[in-house]
Formats: structure tokens, sequence, C-alpha cells
């Protein structure tokens, strides 16, 4: 995963055949740095030395080294995407592009993209199905996954990106609003031009950023529901074949068991955000509460914007590096980060019990499995790092053991009903101080919103039919 957050790339590398590759570079004219940097757009001089169709009389030689005409022709298309973006904040045709050509370059350990075979859907939708068979022993949601798919990794960058979407927006449009806001009002419209400019160019910053995160990430998770937060389409449980063969490789568990192990947690996941209405937009809705009280250095964007080179975007690279952009010390982003980790926890917290509890007695792989989706969450894996190199938000639910084990007890205390039942509305579930002290939550008497609402649904068709009635009356 990149290290440059929002930025282009790095120079390319050194020729391989070291001194004589510069020679041979050199002789059609000075190189020079990467001024966008794309991969492989370079400006070493020279297509292929004197005589040749990159000699000195050549200018376009001097211009782009020894690219061949494909990676020529990428080049101009990713320059002109940049140039050219007029839509929202971030360019996610380009984002799109640049994770299709990340997962198609494969992993750092040489594993390539394929695509799934009829043998590798066939095992997944059986372990979805088994899956779902034991989980309806253990709570009393509902199935919530339609249909099983096996993805491979260029399907699961195409079905998630409409969700990264909706999380990366909302703070790309406050840096974006930063960046057209800092010439004086009166200046804005002689700067017409520099503006959209610098509005193409934040767009296609975010926009590579977060597509080679995203092919990044597409190498390394091995269901929808990594992260937490439902990634795919409602109602599809979905599995990486390529990637959980990776994932169980040095476990040391068969991989039947490896495969029915994530089986198990995507349909848990499946059913929680399928039967609990509100719990997706209560979590995006946190996450846009923090981009809110997100504030952005805007005295780093104005020493930017009087020095920025046209033909030098990494200006702009640098001081997003830097740390233009910061959460406020304020009560209400803090409460809004309070409230997401808390749901997080809670949500794997749910997950970890309920799937351990349908796999303790059948899978002889469980205490081991647990334990290691637990640290791969806990301590912050992939998903978590590229969320926080994107947004700066780290989605890890650090509290997910106190979770599972408040889940736990309430599983003994009141029973797969209670306990499941406290997800029929926000206010009943745990708060952080719950987590302090799982036992007096346990036992404390909750309040029954269901009747509160009925109360409530009631007393709207009461007055509905008496407006009618007026209605009525007046005619």
């Amino acid at each position: 995963m990149s290290d440059t957050p929002f930025g282009f790339g790095l120079p390319p590398e050194e020729p391989d055949n070291g001194d004589e590759g510069k020679k041979k570079g050199n002789q059609g004219g000075q190189g020079g740095p990467n001024p966008f940097g794309f991969p492989g757009m370079g400006l070493p001089g020279g297509l292929g030395g004197p005589g040749g169709p990159g000699g000195a009389d050549n200018p376009f030689a001097a211009m782009f080294g020894s690219m061949n005409p494909n990676d020529l022709g990428a080049a101009f298309q990713q320059l002109g995407q940049m140039l050219s973006y007029e839509g929202g904040p971030v360019n996610w045709d380009m984002a799109k592009d640049i994770a299709r050509q990340t997962v198609a370059q494969g992993t750092a350990d040489g594993v390539k993209d394929t695509s799934v075979g009829i043998a590798e859907k066939s095992a997944v939708e059986e372990a979805v199905r088994l899956a779902d068979h034991w989980l309806d022993g253990v709570t009393s949601l509902p199935s919530g996954a339609t249909t099983a798919v096996a993805w491979s990794r260029a399907e699961w960058v195409e079905a998630t990106l409409p969700v990264w979407k909706e999380l990366v927006d909302p703070v790309a449009e406050r840096v974006g609003a930063a960046m057209g806001g800092v010439l004086p009002e009166e200046m804005q419209a002689m700067a017409g031009p520099l503006l959209g400019m610098m509005r193409s160019m934040g767009g296609a910053m975010f926009g590579q950023q977060i597509g080679q995160a995203v092919g990044v990430l597409a190498g390394e998770v091995v269901g929808s529901s990594d992260i937490g937060l439902p990634l795919g389409p409602a109602g599809k449980a979905a599995l990486l074949p390529l990637n959980i063969e990776g994932f169980g490789k040095d476990l040391g568990v068969p991989s039947d068991e490896v495969r029915l192990y994530l089986a198990l947690r995507e349909a848990a996941h499946a059913r929680l955000f399928a039967h609990v209405p509100w719990l997706r937009s209560h979590l995006f809705g946190a996450v846009e509460g923090y981009a809110r009280g997100i504030k952005v250095d805007t005295s780093k964007l104005e020493d930017v914007v009087g020095q920025l080179d046209p033909s030098n975007p990494e200006q702009l690279q640098e001081a997003l590096q830097g740390g233009m952009f910061q959460p406020q010390d304020t009560p209400e982003q803090k409460a809004a980060l309070a409230r997401l980790e808390t749901a997080l926890a809670l949500v794997e917290g749910w997950v970890d019990a309920v799937v351990h509890e349908a796999a303790k007695p059948r899978l002889t792989s469980a205490d081991a499995m647990r334990e290691t989706m637990r640290r791969r969450r806990a301590s912050g894996g992939p998903a978590e790092q590229t969320f926080a190199t994107l947004i700066g938000l780290e989605l890890r639910p650090r509290r997910l053991r106190d979770a599972s084990r408040l889940w736990a007890s309430l599983t003994d205390a009141r029973g797969v009903d209670g306990r499941d039942g406290l997800w029929e509305h926000p206010d009943m579930l745990p708060t952080a101080s719950d987590l302090d002290d799982p036992d007096g939550f346990v036992h404390r008497e909750q309040l029954d919103f269901s009747e509160i609402d009925k109360m409530l649904g009631e007393a709207a068709e009461k007055r509905e039919q008496q407006g009618d009635g007026e209605g009525e009356e007046k005619k």
C-alpha cells in the first residue's frame, strides 16, 4: 500500500542495466523528474539512441523517454482524465481504472488474479448454505443472504466501489471546498481556470490514492465484510476463494474449515445488516459526522496556491502529505468518533460471539480461527490501514473483546432472543461505559422500545385520521 496519501506515485527507479542504461537514456535529451507521478512517466530522454526513432532530432523522445506505445497511451489517458475532470470531489473513474490496473499487476508475493471457476463457486455456495444452517441455531435473526457469490479480486473492486464512494466523498468534499475557498472572494472569478485546475488535480489525487489502496486491498480481503461495514450489495454473501487460499496457507487448518469459518462470519454480518434496518445509516452517519468535524488547514493551502506551479502538481501532494486536514478537538467530533468506535465494536463483537457459538461444537479449529480473526481486526489489519490512509480515520473495533464478552454474557442471562432483541432500537444498545461494566448492563432492566414505537405509531395514525375527518367536514 502506498505511504503517500492523496499524492502521486514515486518517480520510476533507475534502469536495471545501471550506468549503461543511463547513457542510452540521455542520448535523446536531458532527463528530468516525473511531473505527474504516473508510473512509467519519467522523462529520462531518448527512445532508442542515435539514428533510431528516439534520436536527438525527435522532440518527443526528450519528453517521454523509452516508453513503449502502450505505456505512452496510458499516460496520456491518465493525464487527460486528471486535467479534464469536472465531477465531484473524487475522480472515481480514475479510481476504478487504477484499482483494476493494481489488481492486474498481482500481489507482492506474485499471485495474479484469476477468474473464479465452477468448482470454487460451488464450494462457496455450499459453505454459505451450511454456515446459514448453523447460524439458525444461535441467533434469532433470520438469514440475510439471498445469494452466495464467489468473487475474483477484480469483481470485488467493481462491487465495492459504490460504498467506498459513500464513505470517502464526505471527507474529500471538505478538502475540495477548502481548496476552492482559499482565495479572496473578489479574486475567485478571475482565478477560475486556476481553481478549476486545482479541483481537477484534487479529484485526481484522491482518485489515484483510493484506486491504488482499493486495488491493493482487493488482494488481501477474504469477503465483503472485512471492515465491519457492508461493502457489497445487500443480500449477497461474498467470498474471494483466491484470497482465502492465501489467508489459510500458514494456519495449519484444512482449507474447507477456513472457508466455512469465513463463510460463518460473512453470513452473520449479512443477517445483522439485513434485519437491523437502522444499523447501516447509523454507522455511515457516524462517519459523515466525523467528516463534518474535520478542520482543513487553509493557511497551508494558501501558501500552496500562492506558489503553485502548474507544471509541478507534486507541490500540492507534499502539502497534503504534510497533514493539511486534522480532526477538530471538539465535543461533537469526540462524540462522533466514540459513537462510531462503539458501534463497530458491537457489530464485530456480536459476529464474533455468534460465530464462535456456531463453530465451537463443529470445527476443531474454531478457537484458533477466532483468535486469528480477532488479532487481524483489533491490531489494524489491511482494511483498517487502507481506510485510515484514505480519510484519516481508523475503522478499528478497539474494544472487540469487551463487546464479545458482553454479548456472550447477555446470551447466558437473557437467551438468544433477549440478546438479539437489543438490535431493535439504537438506544437499547450498550454504550462505551457499558463495555466497562458488562455485568451492570446485563442485569439492568431494559426499556421496551418496541412498545414505545408502537404507541407513537398509533398516535400518528390517530392524528392522520382526525385530519382526514376535519377535511371531510370542510367539504
